[in-house]
């Protein structure tokens, strides 16, 4: 098993793992060839050896950060947050989460790497 594999599998709260479960899936659905490897204490995924998304969990959150976004157009009523290189969304207990809109936007960003 893979560190990052490692990392989720000892996320407590069980929402929140099963939202690492699906992000971690989801990257690897949209990101051909990426990397992965803990940095800082949080899963990074990589392409080209460039930061292309991270998962983060805090105490009532999820947060996946997409790396190389300055060029994609978010969706409307997404909450998006960060600078435009960097957009982070923060998943909560029982918010709704687009994998689909999730995954065309990392596969986006991604490209440029």
């Amino acid at each position: 098993m893979s560190e990052v594999k490692d990392f989720i599998s000892e996320v407590k709260v069980p929402w929140q793992a099963e939202v690492c479960t699906r992000l971690y899936e989801m990257v690897h659905r949209s990101v051909p060839e990426v990397q992965e490897r803990i940095q800082y204490k949080k899963p990074h995924f990589l392409k080209n050896g460039k930061y292309a998304a991270v998962i983060s969990t805090s105490k009532d959150a999820v947060s996946f950060t997409i790396f190389n976004a300055s060029e994609l157009t978010l969706p409307e009523g997404t909450v998006f947050e960060g600078p435009p290189e960097r957009k982070t969304i923060k998943i909560r207990e029982g918010q709704p989460v687009d994998y689909e809109v999730l995954s065309s936007l990392v596969s986006q960003a991604a490209e440029a790497i």
